[in-house]
């Protein structure tokens, strides 16, 4: 399993113009192959005069799921260079269409491998991408008179406060890299006296 991947930090367009061609780069984060699908037929929509609409994503930590498509340019010239520069780039749950406003100068089949993958780069440097770590879900359960407390000192701490959850007793959702659970049950004991529980739940992607 990935330790970590990066992905695109929002939605965003990015443009420039090659041999007087237009070249319109949509990034958007994508969690599933669906909501890949979904912005691919929404930039679509969005362009139905243009004269390709290629796209490429890659899904999953391990880009497990890889699809790309040329859209009527030379076979391997469109959508296989996007996905590989955002192969390149480590860029996971992401979806990029290119839209292209032709300009009446043939750019041969090299110049459409490095203008579409060269637009696919520029948007992501230009939309800015971010760094998803995996971590280990951990749920203290801490009596009501130490809750605030401990979420001050946990966040204090650096520790990545998911969720918290008021009955009988304060439930606190945070995220650790797996190399610290040993070392936060002993910060965790001290804080609290021994008084909280910790268990430890699943594993998934974010910031903390």
């Amino acid at each position: 399993m990935q330790e970590q991947y990066l992905t695109v930090a929002r939605e965003g367009v990015h443009e420039t113009e090659i041999n007087r061609s237009r070249f319109l780069c949509a990034l958007a984060p994508a969690a599933t192959e669906r909501e890949a699908q979904d912005f691919v037929a929404r930039v679509r929509r969005e362009h139905p005069t243009a004269t390709h609409n290629c796209f490429a994503y890659v899904i999953g930590a391990d880009a497990a799921v890889q699809k790309a498509a040329d859209d009527g340019e030379p076979g391997g010239t469109a959508g296989v260079p996007m996905l590989q520069m955002l192969l390149r780039r480590d860029v996971r749950y992401v979806a990029a269409v290119v839209t292209r406003y032709y300009g009446g100068v043939k750019l041969g089949a090299g110049g459409l491998i490095r203008a579409y993958g060269g637009v696919v780069g520029e948007a992501l440097d230009a939309v800015g991408t971010v760094t998803r770590r995996r971590f280990r879900l951990a749920t203290v359960t801490v009596d009501h008179q130490r809750a605030g407390r401990l979420q001050n000192d946990l966040r204090a701490a650096g520790r990545s406060v998911r969720d918290v959850r008021y009955a009988d007793a304060v439930r606190i959702e945070v995220g650790l890299p797996d190399a610290d659970v040993d070392a936060f049950r002993g910060w965790l004991a001290d804080a609290t006296a021994g008084t909280a529980t910790l268990e430890l739940g699943g594993e998934a992607y974010g910031d903390g």
